[in-house]
């Protein structure tokens, strides 16, 4: 009777202990984690399964821009492939440059609340003057209904599964917008006006295996989401301006001077960047051909979009970037007067080839023929093979904002998330990689540690965890604008960095992560595409850890409960009771020391949690215990360390 009311007081006891803690082992370790099993579109081991199959989008485009109007008219020739099993009575389109529009949803709510991507004047959004069909070699005039950002294509008979081929036809017009939601817009300069032109075409929504249509309305904060295909495009500008563009540019003797394309050669073999149009040249006449008007043709193969920018104040430089595969490219650098300076754009081409090698060695070989940054209105913005940074940037700013974009190359450019869903799958993931590169750029030139490089740092953790911050699984428009920059960029980056340095390690870590990209390059994963690839390839179940870090905005908080000596004796041991006060759980190093001067340092898994809240260890202990630190080197992200040591009176 006495041992049954011994565990009964024991049990009352250990129940107390719990009670003092949020924590649930069972709600943390719980197995039903895949909501779906693997298919064959979709392998359970994160690959693109036997059946895995996505629709494809060629375009061909040509348009003119209307510096005096700051127009863009042409028109679209979209071919689309039906790759799906399903038969498509109507196609869904993109019409991006309707989110301008003083109707639009994106200013009945983003432009109302203000930010980054508010509008700062309307416009008319796309003015579509034609639209044509042609299927199985007839024409046809579709029906269409446009809805805010999307117009749905009705097809005189159902696009047929497995290869069915459509062409569209699409005239379009319209204005470029003044600051068009951080995206594309118009810079004045004392030279003339930086054209940033980005979402300027009709472009195919993607019809996927796991919803049909993707038509969630861009509205500002959400990105996108596009199919692949062969972009060819000509914009005819007047000849003063300087174009740079998505791809390669086709016709280089078309569109520089003699004398140019000496330095536009010289650059493809040079290390160092090579002026191709110098600030002194920008008000000469003689540095641009003579013709009133130019066209200049770009390609792009296996692309999601394109973009490109025009100016006549552009200074342009470019350098040669070396591939592993021994393959080189183009580092292209366009920007105004203003900006060119020793610390700021006159580093801009040094710092893409940077950029662009590192990531291309460490993680998957860069694919397009060119990578062009071009300062202007816009803050950053990333679009294959070309990207969009202020012209005010300068010093760690310039190498911050042209790494990060270029960044985007691998996601979502190469492995093609949807962007419109989860912006934690781009934006995080890029942002863990760029730690890499300003690591490894120039000596670590710019790798400061302050508040926001360092996601352990006590500011950073009382924000990552803080009570009012979204958790990474909503849509970016679902997030509060002042969380965004944590909940798509920082925290999955974090989350990341301890997947690889305290869980999986680097060596196991980096296989999957690697794995990850070769599986889904040019493809469309989803969240489980990516939980499945790096636990299928790191050996490592980790539902618990998604759960915590992306389902959830569980915290991990941890504190020592007890010490206590073996038959009240230091010299016969010890046993150590640790305590999770919070959800999350890690892997936990402590460090126990003696008063003989002894250290004893205990690494436990993170399988000790799946007992409770409260877990007890054994030190062999020769004297009195000291100090007991858990994570003695900081490196869980754990805001509140306060309760993290426990000392003995005395010391």
């Amino acid at each position: 009777m006495k041992k049954f009311l011994m565990g009964i007081v024991g049990l009352c006891f250990s129940l107390s202990l719990f009670a003092q803690s949020v924590y649930d082992h069972k709600e943390a370790f719980n197995p039903q984690f895949y909501p779906y099993p693997g298919n064959d579109y979709r392998s359970a081991s994160g690959e693109p399964g036997p059946k895995y199959w996505q629709n494809r989008a060629d375009y061909n485009i040509t348009c003119t821009l209307d510096t005096g109007r700051h127009s863009v008219s042409g028109n679209v020739e979209i071919t689309y492939t039906n790759n799906s099993p399903d038969n498509l009575k109507f196609v869904w389109l993109q019409l991006d440059q309707n989110i301008y529009r003083k109707d639009s949803r994106g200013s009945s709510t983003t432009t109302e609340t203000g930010g980054r991507w508010a509008n700062a004047n309307f416009t008319d959004g796309y003015v579509i003057k034609n639209i044509s069909a042609e299927y199985n070699g007839k024409s046809f005039t579709p029906k269409t209904i446009t809805t805010d950002t999307r117009m749905q294509v009705w097809l005189t008979e159902a696009l047929k599964a497995a290869g069915g081929k459509l062409k569209l036809n699409i005239q379009f017009e319209f204005v470029i917008p003044e600051y068009g939601t951080d995206r594309m817009g118009r810079l004045e300069t004392k030279h003339g006006i930086v054209y940033e032109v980005a979402q300027w075409f009709p472009r195919l929504a993607v019809y996927d295996d796991i919803q049909g249509w993707n038509t969630l309305p861009y509205v500002g904060a959400g990105e996108f989401y596009l199919e692949y295909g062969n972009i060819n495009y000509t914009i005819t500008a007047p000849s003063d301006l300087i174009l740079a563009g998505s791809g390669e540019l086709v016709n280089p003797a078309e569109c520089y001077t003699a004398e140019q394309m000496k330095r536009w050669e010289a650059a493809r073999n040079s290390d160092k960047r090579v002026i191709i149009r110098s600030d002194k040249e920008v008000k000469d006449a003689a540095s641009r051909p003579k013709a009133p008007y130019t066209t200049w043709r770009f390609k792009i193969d296996n692309a999601r979009d394109v973009a490109w920018a025009a100016s006549s104040a552009f200074i342009q430089d470019a350098a040669r970037i070396n591939l592993p595969s021994g393959r080189s490219c183009l580092a292209i650098s366009v920007y105004p007067s203003e900006s060119n300076t020793r610390t700021a754009w006159q580093r801009s081409t040094e710092f893409t080839k940077a950029s662009i090698e590192f990531y291309s060695k460490k993680w998957f070989e860069y694919p397009y023929p060119s990578a062009t940054n071009v300062a202007g209105i816009v803050g950053g913005m990333e679009y294959p093979g070309i990207v969009f940074c202020s012209s005010g940037s300068s010093g760690k700013d310039l190498w911050d904002v042209t790494d990060h974009e270029f960044g985007h190359t691998w996601f979502p450019m190469i492995v093609g998330s949807n962007e419109r869903k989860y912006a934690w799958m781009d934006e995080g993931f890029n942002t863990f990689i760029n730690a890499g590169s300003t690591k490894a750029f120039n000596k670590g030139e710019f790798d400061s540690h302050g508040f926001f490089d360092d996601p352990n740092s006590e500011f950073m953790l009382k924000w990552t965890f803080g009570e009012s911050m979204d958790g990474l699984y909503n849509i970016p428009d679902v997030i509060q604008q002042g969380n965004l920059g944590v909940a798509a960029y920082l925290k999955p980056a974090q989350m990341l960095t301890v997947l690889r340095d305290q869980v999986l390690g680097p060596e196991r870590f980096e296989a999957a992560f690697k794995e990850y990209i070769n599986r889904w390059a040019y493809k469309h994963p989803t969240p489980w595409d990516f939980f499945h690839t790096m636990e299928n390839v790191s050996g490592e179940d980790l539902g618990w850890f998604w759960r915590a870090w992306v389902f959830n905005t569980w915290k991990i908080d941890l504190t020592v409960k007890d010490v206590e000596y073996k038959n009240d004796k230091p010299a016969e041991g010890a046993d150590i009771s640790i305590e999770t006060l919070d959800k999350m759980v890690l892997p936990v190093t402590i460090v126990v020391k003696e008063s003989n001067g002894k250290q004893h340092k205990v690494n436990l898994p993170v399988e000790v949690w799946q007992r409770g809240a409260v877990w007890t260890f054994a030190v062999p202990s020769t004297s009195e215990i000291t100090e007991v630190i858990i994570d003695p080197d900081k490196i869980l992200p754990e805001a509140e360390r306060k309760n993290n040591e426990w000392k003995k009176k005395g010391f």
